[in-house]
């Protein structure tokens, strides 16, 4: 009778230590997956992330924006030569000149906006020369490496049924919250890049500014919201290389329960650091 006793304990312990191997490796495969999806995809410019999108907004850009940006810069040239004109103490002082002024101004302003998307795609070109040298110089691996839960089988194996089963429930807690956790770095990286459509598909409009002293400060300040959303790119790059740190300094010892809330304690930490990476990108570039 204890033999089939035992032989029910047996079993039952090597169908728990299974199980939680196999919840750990799936959690850490997820991990792993998702952190290798973010440092591919940051670096991508918004014609490459996907072509038929950028096709799209291209062509909305083009065809429905542009006409009223080419209104925008009409009133703003003919505002501009008003004021070129009434700014020498109303005609009394009257110099031809200005016209040359206002005529250069203008071919500048038309040029701007008629260069509207290659100007836009420089600036996610230079983002995206910079998180691909981050890239590189990240060195350390993004990944944990799941086959040093092997170490951790023997120690499992040592524990009564109750604390395996304490384990396997505590396991298929934290794969489920790293689920959840992948699941919002998910949506931080695909926003971030429906943001940056939004923002081009309305770039003729703020470049039609240019053409005015006092308008321009829209224009400059869409060119800096630009920037900080090409460099959050980077910033995310930076997150993960931080992570990578933090995760490999991690030490699989007998507390096992105590190694796996520090996984999800960094993951947690990283999911909120991505968060912030838009606001610090405009803080940094002061745009709003």
């Amino acid at each position: 009778m204890q033999s089939i006793i035992d032989s029910i304990v047996e079993w039952l312990k090597e169908l728990l230590v299974t199980g939680i191997m196999g919840n750990l490796t799936n959690t850490f495969d997820s991990v792993n997956a998702q952190v290798g999806q973010i440092a591919t995809e940051v670096g991508m410019t918004p014609n490459t992330f996907s072509p038929a999108i950028f096709n799209m907004i291209r062509n909305l850009s083009e065809n429905v924006i542009m006409p009223i940006a080419g209104l925008i810069l009409t009133f703003i040239a003919c505002y501009e030569l008003i004021q070129l004109v009434i700014s020498h103490n109303n005609l009394a002082n009257f110099e031809t000149w200005i016209f040359f002024k206002w005529v250069f101004k203008t071919f500048v302003a038309v040029t701007l906006i008629t260069n509207t998307m290659n100007i836009t795609m420089a600036v996610f070109d230079v983002a995206h020369y910079v998180v691909s040298q981050a890239g590189g110089i990240i060195t350390g691996s993004t990944a944990i490496d799941a086959s040093t839960l092997a170490t951790m089988q023997s120690t499992l194996e040592a524990k009564d049924v109750g604390e395996l089963l304490g384990i396997f429930l505590m396991s298929f807690i934290v794969q489920f919250l790293v689920y959840i956790l992948s699941a919002l770095i998910f949506v931080i990286v695909y926003a971030r890049m429906i943001e940056i459509y939004l923002m081009v598909s309305l770039a003729p409009l703020p470049f039609a500014t240019f053409g005015n002293k006092e308008q321009s400060m829209i224009g400059q300040n869409y060119l800096r919201s630009l920037f900080a959303l090409g460099f959050q790119g980077f910033l995310i790059m930076v997150c993960v290389g931080i992570y990578a740190v933090l995760i490999q300094s991690i030490a699989f010892s007998s507390d096992i329960i105590g190694t796996l809330w520090g996984i999800v304690g960094y993951t947690i930490l990283l999911a909120f650091t991505l968060f912030k990476t838009g606001s610090v990108a405009k803080s940094v570039l002061h745009a709003h």
